[in-house]
């Protein structure tokens, strides 16, 4: 079985990509739909209705199969390499894809609320919501990549001063937008 190892590796980065695609896109679409459902008629129910298509497509086509892909293959690593359970990085990085489906699960039960055209958020916290995902595969990959070498410390400041430059760069984005509208 381990002469499969790398093809199997490289079938669960696939999918890893492919699910992460479909967690950066569905909430960009989630605001594309919370802005539409303002809109006047009828452009408010035709942009509802084919964002709605869009946004079921990605979620059941892509995200959902890739996400299940992706551990699958992730099992499988894991089953081949028993010893990987012993290294504090992969325990780490678990504990990271654990959030990443707590993620995952969230942006299910709002797609399921937008389906049914129940709006809860506003466009402004879907964007905030939308980093979620991009500081999760940051953690994940530097956990991948520097392993053993991580120090803690400068770890955690660095997802700290990441999630501030993305705020600060959603702030600005913001202001910009507004400024935009009002001219």
């Amino acid at each position: 079985m381990l002469e499969y190892y790398n093809y199997l590796k490289a079938l669960h980065l696939i999918f890893v990509i492919t699910w992460f695609a479909g967690l950066f896109y569905i909430p960009r679409l989630f605001v594309y739909h919370i802005e539409a459902a303002q809109k006047p008629e009828p452009d408010r129910t035709i942009l509802l209705g084919q964002l709605k298509l869009m946004t079921r497509r990605l979620w059941y086509i892509i995200t959902w199969p890739s996400a299940i892909l992706a551990s699958v293959f992730a099992i499988w690593l894991i089953y081949l390499m028993p010893s990987w359970l012993e290294q504090s990085w992969m325990l780490v990085k678990l504990a990271f894809v654990l959030l990443l489906f707590a993620y995952h699960y969230k942006c299910h039960l709002i797609f399921k609320e937008l389906q049914k055209d129940v709006i809860k958020w506003s466009s402004n916290g879907m964007r905030i919501w939308n980093e979620g995902a991009t500081l999760i595969l940051f953690a994940i990959i530097f956990l991948v990549i520097v392993r053993d070498a991580v120090n803690w410390i400068y770890g955690v400041i660095g997802i700290i001063l990441l999630s501030v430059i993305l705020m600060l760069g959603f702030k600005m984005y913001q202001r910009i937008r507004n400024k935009n509208s009002n001219a």
